[in-house]
């Protein structure tokens, strides 16, 4: 600034403001602003608004919200429907600093720090109803914005629409914007070459979300022509304005190749730019690319998880509590991971519940979620997943989180048995011993059946037993000792012995000691102690043609361990000889 801008300044603070908006206009704000600020001082309204606007925009002087507000609120005194305007889309977001508090001296103010506050939609209401009434065009969008958006009491669809409208004729892009959400709400599928006009006038003059909307117009085709090529540019021109959702929605179309050309790391780029700029589902996403890949990044992946879930997100929280819970990407720790699964169940998800109470029932977590388990179980049953109406039905078995049922355990254990296979075992279980419903061993040999068919060895066992025994229906031998092979071929320590039983007493088959004695030793082996009982039997008196006293001793000392009474009889009875 020359000595003539400042000796002008001094004597003519009106031709000061003019100068000063001459070096701002040609790019010279540092110079600008002690013209500006001089104006200011004499009380020049206008450049009082100016010298606040500098202040909240760092412009030719240091930022400060407190001084940009202070500035505006004198402005604002003095009838400047800007500063109105401006302040009110302040309080709205948040952003001003109280009136009682700007008029503290400004030693007491100098080195405090900016924060972010509440919305006051009482000051932003009476602030922008002035400046809407002056004619301000921005201060009649904002006042559209305060009365669709503001708490209930404030809201007026039809003032807010009326006032959107008057904005939108004077030119004003956020009173276009707010227009065409204003018919989109009142139904506007009629209005909707309006509603795409308005935004793309909105966009035109270069508003963020107008020209983040616009791009999605016109990559659906509402509205506007259909062109992905062209919705991609828009997203971009939004997301280089900084604009999250817009940042996210490029990113994901990059990486997906669903507006063009695919080009990952580049769409990466940009969800890390929308997720640090705020957007939570960017976040997430992240997050689930980095477990995706091979091999997985689960560090990178608890990172981007944690930011998610921290800004409440319930599927995020609950993959972090599962990172936790198997010490992937981070510090094994149950108790964490407890509670970040405990936090996404309590915020309605669904598959949280279900793993939290999974948790519970191994004694994870803390004590009251014990009794969440069968809510969130009954949550999810009734939802349809048959998992959960399983659990639930566990849960009124054990009486877990509720009292013991077996009617209700029976209730939701029929439901589940629809596609569990588990729950068909267990629900056969209670038909064939009528606990909570009629016993009816028709009905439980057909779910005993449906459940070996899917694997489960104990009701391969249990169907033998029911067609050995003609239980529930025809006896049928031959398919019984099928049923007992595959069981024990898999592992199954009951049906071992079942098949030495059988080889050893005719039942279904001929009597083959050699074969009973290898499945007596097979189950004994796996510590079946009455197994343990007839191979002590089979090696002390050669019933399969091998004698051996001292292995007959060790098996029967083996079952006599298990409580078995004739175990210890004929142990004594072997020593004693």
């Amino acid at each position: 600034m020359t000595i003539l801008d400042r000796l002008t300044g001094f004597a003519n603070p009106a031709a000061a403001l003019r100068r000063a908006v001459q070096l701002f206009d040609s790019g010279r704000p540092s110079e600008a602003f002690p013209l500006m600020a001089t104006a200011a001082r004499a009380g020049i309204a206008d450049a009082e608004y100016r010298v606040g606007r500098c202040y909240l925009e760092g412009s030719g002087v240091p930022p400060s919200r407190v001084e940009g507000t202070r500035w505006l609120w004198r402005a604002a005194k003095r009838g400047s429907a800007d500063a109105q305007a401006l302040l009110a889309a302040l309080y709205v977001s948040g952003l001003a600093t109280s009136e009682a508090d700007v008029k503290r001296p400004a030693s007491q103010r100098l080195f405090e720090q900016d924060t972010l506050g509440e919305p006051d939609f009482v000051a932003a209401r009476e602030l922008a109803t002035k400046a809407a009434e002056a004619g301000s065009a921005t201060g009649q969008a904002v006042l559209g914005y305060i009365l669709t958006r503001g708490p209930g009491p404030m809201r007026d669809a039809d003032a807010a629409h009326r006032w959107y409208e008057r904005s939108a004729a004077a030119g004003c892009a956020e009173g276009r914007l707010g227009l065409a959400l204003s018919l989109a709400r009142q139904g506007g599928l009629a209005e909707r070459d309006r509603i795409a006009d308005e935004v793309r006038r909105a966009a035109d003059a270069g508003l963020p979300t107008a020209i983040y909307l616009f791009a999605i117009f016109t990559e659906h085709g509402l509205g506007v022509a259909g062109d992905l090529a062209a919705a991609a540019r828009l997203y971009q021109a939004a997301a280089e304005q900084g604009l999250p959702s817009a940042q996210f929605r490029l990113g994901l179309a990059m990486i997906e190749g669903s507006l063009g050309d695919l080009d990952p790391v580049a769409g990466e780029a940009w969800m890390r730019r929308a997720a640090l700029a705020g957007n939570v589902e960017a976040a997430y996403l992240l997050g689930e690319r980095n477990v995706k890949y091979r091999p997985p990044d689960y560090a990178e992946a608890a990172t981007w998880y944690r930011r998610a879930a921290e800004a409440g997100h319930q599927a995020a929280a609950r993959a972090l509590g599962s990172l936790y819970l198997t010490g992937n990407g981070v510090a094994r720790d149950e108790q964490e991971g407890a509670r970040w699964l405990r936090t996404a169940a309590t915020s309605g998800n669904q598959a949280a519940q279900v793993d939290m109470a999974n948790l519970a029932l191994q004694g994870i977590g803390e004590a009251d979620d014990t009794t969440n388990v069968a809510g969130w179980f009954e949550a999810a049953a009734s939802s349809g997943d048959l998992i959960a109406a399983f659990n639930l039905g566990l849960c009124f078995v054990k009486g877990i989180g509720v009292p013991q049922d077996e009617g209700q355990a029976a209730q939701w254990l029929r439901r589940a048995a629809e596609g569990v296979a588990e729950a068909q075992y267990m629900y056969a279980r209670i038909l064939r011993d009528g606990r909570g419903v009629a016993a009816d061993a028709q009905q439980a040999r057909a779910w005993f059946a449906q459940a070996a068919d899917g694997g489960i060895l104990d009701a391969q066992v249990a169907l033998a037993e029911m067609l050995l025994n003609g239980r529930g229906g025809d006896r049928s031998p031959e398919a019984a000792v099928q049923l007992f092979e595959r069981a024990a071929a898999a592992g199954h320590v009951g049906a071992m012995f079942a098949l030495g039983a059988l080889h050893s007493s005719s039942q279904g088959l001929p009597i083959d000691q050699v074969a009973a004695q290898k499945w007596f030793s097979a189950a004994a082996e796996c510590g079946h102690g009455q197994a343990q009982l007839m191979l002590g039997r089979y090696l002390a008196k050669g019933l399969a043609g091998e004698r051996d006293p001292l292995a007959s001793r060790l098996w029967l000392e083996r079952a006599a361990a298990h409580g078995i009474v004739e175990a210890n009889e004929e142990f004594a009875e072997a020593t004693s000889g």
